[in-house]
């Protein structure tokens, strides 16, 4: 299947974040798709199912790629995450080479492509991504929300 529009790359990610919420975990789920706009892989967090703290969406993706691609450089890329991706996920981005970053809700708490830093188009670093945020915002967002609201 070919996920040209950003809204369908990030419907994906949503599958994903909702895989994750019932689960338990905090429900951000990432997907990854090549230069044609075909799914490479997808995952969400899995911090408390696997004890890890770099069990974040982003990071499982990127590994799952890696090795698919039997590649770290992920270049020509496009990474869809439901939550603005914190530092950790941010910089494995810019290490892995993505050439775009699509997120959905901001992460006013560790947000790392724009609300706190901007590390993957930090000019200091030796790759620049190419970054569009708010997509499928409302979704993001309220899924987001209903989780942390019903944890407190």
């Amino acid at each position: 299947m070919n996920y040209q529009k950003d809204e369908d790359k990030m419907k994906v990610a949503l599958d994903q974040a909702y895989k994750a919420l019932e689960l338990n975990e905090v429900p951000v789920g990432a997907a990854l798709f090549d230069s044609n706009d075909e799914l490479i892989c997808s995952d969400h967090n899995r911090r408390e199912i696997n004890q890890d703290p770099t069990a974040h969406a982003e990071i499982l993706v990127l590994k799952a790629a890696s090795e698919k691609l039997k590649s770290w450089r992920l270049e020509n890329t496009t990474l869809a995450v439901t939550l603005e991706p914190d530092p950790m996920c941010a910089g494995a981005i810019v290490n892995a080479r993505i050439g775009r970053l699509i997120y959905g809700a901001p992460n006013e708490k560790a947000g790392a492509a724009w609300t706190l830093f901007n590390i993957p188009q930090d000019p200091r670093l030796n790759h620049y991504v190419e970054m569009i945020d708010s997509v499928l915002l409302e979704e993001t967002e309220e899924l987001l929300s209903s989780f942390f609201e019903n944890r407190r």
